[in-house]
């Protein structure tokens, strides 16, 4: 059992970190399980793999638009129009080497270095460290039980209130990584209004839309063309390593993010957007998948709290547990190198998440296959006795 310990003062153990670290135990012959990267275990969709082999088998592979190929963007705008019922214009949509490349276009395009940006605390960190890698100030706002563990108008101005800031911009991801909060319509409705209210641009990450288990799964572009949605083929698409995105953008940044889009990536992977236009039809073996998520997210629910963890917050959305571990330790870090070490079981700290608090938090994926999942579970139950 890992035994209560002072905070670590060692290099902190991210994400990609213990993914890396998990792959060479597993390389050296360890029974590695992953729950440290929100990586579905399920293969991408056949329809998608056949499109590229036929691609690969008739045609060469070039360069696109810019913002992508005729015929990705149409399928998209189907399933917005499936979806949620919004006719969106095709010419509104950029496709993207993953949704990363998107953050960068967006804020690239949408703010000037020193500008202030709000995002959730606890929240995906690539967030804050593009932000500051392109000299952008970021205003962590605290989510909990009492915001609904989301980001309100209230918070928003709470925190600028007491960083003596204003902000240019607002992102907000739902469902959330690693909370898995789902913000429903009214909530959405409101952010977006104060933001239009304030002249704050909005950013909503939809990466992990089709994986909402509780809740309402809306999109900002239910509530205004004026927000800038970024999407993936990542997550519930199981298209991890093909590095496909896109964004739905408001008619006037349509062309800046054409501009930037053309001299930093050329265009995404055509193969990749041949692939991810097929994917959009496979609805039908996806959701067989959402449901292996949902069993293990049921597993996960009921047996965490059993063996000692609490259930730090939501497990509406996405497919991550976020959980209390200061019954065990106040070094996430710590407790999570030592898990791996000791029972192969991999995990993600939660000051990845958390630079104030998340000492005390663990990250688990349960994207993975269920054996693996109740696996982990059982080692982690006899290990913490």
């Amino acid at each position: 059992m890992f035994s209560l310990s002072k905070r670590s003062e060692v290099e902190p153990f991210h994400a990609m970190d213990v993914l890396a670290e998990a792959t060479k135990r597993r390389a050296a012959g360890h029974p590695v399980i992953s729950m440290a990267v929100g990586q579905p275990s399920h293969p991408t969709p056949k329809a998608a793999l056949d499109a590229a082999r036929q691609a690969l088998d008739h045609g060469r592979i070039g360069y696109t638009d810019a913002l992508g190929t005729a015929e990705l963007k149409l399928a998209i705008a189907g399933h917005y129009r499936t979806r949620h019922g919004l006719a969106i214009d095709p010419a509104r949509i950029a496709i993207t080497t993953g949704s990363s490349a998107g953050f960068n276009l967006a804020f690239l395009a949408l703010f000037d270095p020193g500008d202030c940006v709000a995002i959730a605390r606890p929240g995906y960190p690539a967030y804050r460290n593009i932000l500051a890698a392109l000299g952008l100030e970021v205003i962590e706002v605290p989510v909990s039980a009492e915001t609904a563990f989301t980001l309100t108008p209230e918070s928003l101005e709470a925190a600028q209130v007491a960083s003596g800031k204003r902000l240019k911009g607002v992102l907000l991801a739902s469902p959330a990584n690693p909370t898995g909060t789902v913000t429903g319509r009214k909530g959405l409705t409101a952010l977006a209004n104060y933001c239009a209210d304030n002249g704050i641009a909005f950013i909503s990450d939809e990466i992990y839309h089709g994986l909402t288990f509780v809740g309402e799964e809306t999109s900002a572009l239910e509530i205004t063309d004026e927000a800038i949605v970024i999407n993936s083929f990542s997550k519930y698409y199981c298209m991890t390593g093909w590095r496909i995105g896109w964004m739905v953008l408001p008619e006037r940044l349509v062309r800046p993010i054409e501009r930037v889009a053309q001299s930093l990536y050329i265009s995404a992977p055509e193969l990749s957007q041949i692939a991810a236009t097929a994917a959009l039809g496979a609805g039908a073996e996806l959701d067989v998948y959402k449901a292996s998520y949902a069993a293990n997210r049921d597993l996960l629910a009921r047996r965490l709290p059993e063996i000692g963890f609490s259930i730090a917050s939501p497990m509406d959305g996405a497919f991550y547990a976020y959980v209390d571990v200061s019954r065990f330790t106040n070094d996430s870090m710590g407790f999570a190198r030592k898990m791996l070490a000791e029972i192969n079981v991999a995990a993600t700290p939660g000051l990845d998440f958390d630079p104030l608090e998340g000492f005390r938090a663990i990250r688990f994926s349960y994207a993975g296959a269920s054996t693996e999942i109740e696996e982990a579970v059982e080692r982690l139950a006899a290990w913490l006795k």
